[in-house]
C-alpha cells in the first residue's frame, strides 16, 4: 500500500491520469449494459434508414417492445436487456389519436397508421456519436466493447501468469535437466512471431472470443517464465530459502509461499505490458475477422467495418475506437514503466 502512494502521487500526474482512465474504463466496461444508450445484447439495434449519421444526430422513433421472460439483475448485467425491441425512424410530423397513431418512416412519404397500445410509444432518440454503417448506435457500441479490450487483458495475463509463474519457478528452483527442457520449450515459442503463434492456435480452435483469450494468453506466458527463472536462481540459495528447507518444507511450499511472493514485483510490471500487448493483438486480430465475431462489438471490428470511411468524410468512425485502444494501451504501458523505474535498484540508490 505505502508503493502504491508512493507511485500514485502528486508528483505522477500522467501516472494519476493513466490510473483514473483504466479505472473509468473498467467501470464502464463492467455496467456497460447499465450505461449504454442501446442496453439490448451487444447493442445491436440497427437502423438502416439512418446509417452513418454524425454525431449529435437525432430522431424520432416509433418503439415496439415485446419482452419474452422477466429478467434477473446478474443476467442483464452480462447479456443486456432480452427485451425485443422494434425501432422505426419516424419524420417529426407524426400523430397520436385516441385509438391510433400514424408515421411517416424515414425515406418515404405515405403516412402509416397502427392501433394504439401500451407498447408502443414514440421517443425522440439522440445518437451522441452518430450511427455506423448499419445504423447502430456507435457509443452503445463502444462501451459495451469495451469489455472485450479489459476481459481479453484479464483472461490472457492471468493465463501467462499461472503457466509462467509455475514453469519459470520450478525451472529456476531445480535447474538441470529440468531447466533445459523448460528453456528449449521457451526458446522454440520465443522464436515464433506473436501474431503468427496466436493465429495458428486461433485457426486450429476455431474462431470465437474465448478461443482468442486461451490464444493470447498461450503466447504471453514466456517473458513471465524468463523473468521468475531468473528471480527463482537468484533468491533460491539465500539464507531464509536454506532455512526453510532445513526445516523440512516442501519444495512446492517453498516455491509458493517463500520464492513467488519475494518476487513478484518484476512480474507485475511484465503483466501490466502483456496486458497491453494483448489488447493491441486482440483489435487486430478482429480487423482481420479472426477476433469476435458479429455482432459482438469489438474496437476492431468497429474500425474494420470503417476503415474505409476515412477517405469519406466521416473518419471519426474509425478513429474514435482507433484512439481508445491507443489510450488504453498507452495508459498501461505508463504504469507499466513507472513500475519498472520502481523496481530498478539503480534507480533506487
Amino acid at each position: 500500500m505505502k508503493f502504491l502512494k508512493s507511485l500514485f502521487n502528486s508528483k505522477h500526474i500522467l501516472a494519476n491520469l493513466c490510473v483514473g482512465f483504466i479505472c473509468f474504463g473498467s467501470f464502464v466496461a463492467l455496467f456497460a449494459y447499465f450505461i449504454a444508450p442501446d442496453n439490448t445484447t451487444n447493442a445491436n439495434t440497427m437502423h438502416v434508414t439512418i446509417q452513418a449519421k454524425p454525431p449529435g444526430f437525432s430522431t424520432y422513433m416509433l418503439q415496439e417492445t415485446s419482452i419474452t421472460e422477466k429478467q434477473s439483475l446478474w443476467n442483464q448485467l452480462i447479456n443486456g436487456d432480452n427485451s425485443y425491441i422494434k425501432e422505426t425512424p419516424v419524420s417529426e410530423d407524426y400523430k397520436i389519436n385516441k385509438t391510433s397513431i400514424s408515421y411517416k418512416p424515414q425515406l418515404q412519404n405515405d403516412f402509416i397508421t397502427i392501433d394504439k397500445a401500451e407498447h408502443i410509444k414514440i421517443i425522440k432518440k439522440t445518437f451522441w456519436l452518430g450511427t455506423d454503417k448499419y445504423g447502430r448506435d456507435l457509443l452503445s457500441r463502444l462501451i459495451v466493447g469495451a469489455r472485450i479490450s479489459f476481459s481479453i487483458g484479464i483472461v490472457a495475463v492471468t493465463i501467462s501468469l499461472v503457466i509462467g509463474l509455475l514453469l519459470g519457478a520450478i525451472a529456476g528452483y531445480f535447474g538441470g535437466f529440468i531447466d533445459s527442457v523448460i528453456m528449449w520449450l521457451i526458446n522454440v515459442t520465443w522464436s515464433i512471431p506473436t501474431i503468427l503463434l496466436v493465429i495458428a492456435i486461433t485457426v486450429s480452435l476455431g474462431k470465437g472470443l474465448w478461443q482468442i483469450y486461451v490464444a493470447v494468453g498461450l503466447t504471453m506466458w514466456v517473458e513471465v517464465a524468463r523473468v521468475v527463472r531468473g528471480q527463482t536462481k537468484s533468491v533460491k540459495n539465500l539464507q531464509y530459502i536454506e532455512a526453510a528447507k532445513v526445516l523440512g518444507l516442501s519444495d512446492l511450499h517453498i516455491i509458493i509461499k517463500h520464492i513467488i511472493p519475494n518476487i513478484i514485483g518484476p512480474v507485475i510490471v511484465i503483466s501490466a505490458s502483456n496486458f497491453a500487448a494483448s489488447i493491441l493483438v486482440e483489435s487486430g486480430l478482429s480487423f482481420l475477422g479472426l477476433g469476435a465475431q458479429p455482432p459482438t462489438p469489438s474496437w476492431g471490428i468497429i474500425i474494420k467495418n470503417h476503415y474505409n470511411y476515412i477517405v469519406t468524410g466521416k473518419a471519426y468512425l474509425a478513429i474514435i475506437p482507433g484512439a481508445l485502444i491507443v489510450l488504453l494501451v498507452l495508459s498501461f504501458m505508463i504504469i507499466g514503466n513507472l513500475l519498472r523505474d520502481k523496481w530498478d535498484v539503480k534507480n533506487n540508490h
